[in-house]
């Protein structure tokens, strides 16, 4: 039985949860993701209270690494790490665009539409990817400044699915009639499968060496 606590501090929220095999046990959601650096700890132990569960059943820590807020992608991957030192269990690394890719597969019929996930980093820039709707990877996650010439050749032979805090800005400047838009504003929820996936699969992280996916040098909402 895998027992994995899930955490999310790479937006604007902030999500824990222990889940086991994928079946959420207690979870933890605040909008205030700016008091995540005092509240994350305090979140885990009262999860673990809530779920009758002790800390060294916990059998891999997962993580969403990014891209995302610079701050709460350092207090969330340091937090995973410390864990999973102190526990000398594994870490799971999750790409936040990924994960909201997956939340979308998951509660919407997606036909044959590629899924264009986009964060807010600030002006008309975005943190973005694009997925076929099976999940694989069309363009690897990247800073981009958005024009009315983005996506361009793209949309002209594709419907795209754009969502996420960045999509309004570019909802506002884009015409095309095969952009489609989704307003779900949470994503997180969806590590609790994505973890399950990969900690079946032994996708694990070094912790030596794991960072957060910044994607540019600094970004911090």
């Amino acid at each position: 039985m895998a027992l994995i606590l899930n955490i999310d501090t790479s937006v604007n929220t902030t999500y824990v949860s222990l889940a086991k095999d994928g079946l959420v046990l207690q979870e933890y959601f605040s909008a205030d993701q700016k008091s995540n650096s005092t509240n994350l700890h305090t979140a885990i132990q009262d999860l673990l209270i809530q779920a009758n569960t002790k800390i060294t059943e916990i059998k891999a820590v997962a993580v969403a690494n990014g891209p995302g807020s610079y701050t709460g992608l350092r207090i969330g991957l340091a937090t995973a790490k410390g864990l999973c030192y102190a526990l000398k269990i594994p870490l799971i690394t999750i790409s936040t665009l990924e994960m909201m890719a997956e939340q979308i597969k998951v509660q919407e019929d997606i036909y044959d539409y590629l899924l264009c996930p986009m964060i807010d980093a600030r002006r008309m820039e975005v943190f973005t990817a694009i997925f076929d709707s099976i999940g694989k990877e069309i363009l690897a996650p990247c800073a981009m400044v958005l024009n009315t010439q983005s996506f361009a050749e793209i949309l002209e032979e594709n419907k795209m699915l754009f969502f996420g805090n960045g999509m309004q800005k570019w909802k506002g400047i884009i015409s095309s009639k095969n952009a489609i838009f989704n307003e779900t504003e949470v994503f997180c929820k969806a590590m609790n499968t994505n973890s399950l996936i990969s900690y079946n699969a032994d996708l694990f992280t070094n912790l030596g060496y794991s960072e957060p996916l910044y994607v540019k040098e600094f970004y911090n909402p």
